[in-house]
């Protein structure tokens, strides 16, 4: 009987011990099932994807009077493009823009705004080119847009005295 107890204290001392595991699913509680609004993007985080995609086109041709990537783009073309991406109505040509949005100041300009300008004549002040804003920063404003000018392509232009002296407005485009 000695070995008997021996051995069944060799035998309790030697056992491994159990190891824990985290708790799984089937651990968890269940909770009771709640309906959650899906997230719709606030206007900033829209504004972004608008941009990040905008600039997918850089190099992207320019052609008169065409909204399609493998063709070309004018500087509406380019707007209405990427604007339709994102299932945004806006208008096809530049000049039609004049009235839509909401006007914004120069200052208080975003990434997603859009700039619109003179045609090449800036003594004619109608909208005739336009472009998206993808930087407001320190070193000033930057657009997208597709140009005709040597680039003859969609890029990205800093807002200079050029540009400056076709300044018409800035415009907020809310979907």
């Amino acid at each position: 009987m000695r070995y008997s107890y021996l051995i069944l204290l060799l035998f309790v001392s030697c056992r491994p011990t159990p190891v824990r595991l985290p708790p799984t699913i089937v651990d968890t509680p269940r909770l009771p099932l709640v309906f959650v609004h899906p997230v719709v993007p606030t206007d900033s985080v829209l504004a972004a994807q608008v941009v990040v995609f905008a600039k997918t086109l850089i190099g992207t041709p320019y052609k008169f009077g065409c909204t399609i990537p493998s063709a070309g783009f004018d500087c509406s073309g380019f707007i209405n493009y990427v604007f339709h991406h994102f299932n945004m109505d806006v208008p096809r040509s530049s000049v039609d823009f004049t009235n839509e949005g909401t006007p914004v100041p120069l200052a208080d300009a975003l990434p997603g705004d859009l700039i619109l300008f003179t045609g090449t004549n800036s003594n004619i002040r109608t909208v005739g080119h336009m472009g998206l804003i993808v930087a407001h920063d320190t070193s000033g404003i930057s657009f997208i847009h597709a140009s005709s000018g040597k680039e003859n392509a969609v890029i990205i232009t800093k807002l200079n005295d050029r540009y400056m002296a076709r300044f018409v407005k800035v415009i907020r485009i809310r979907k």
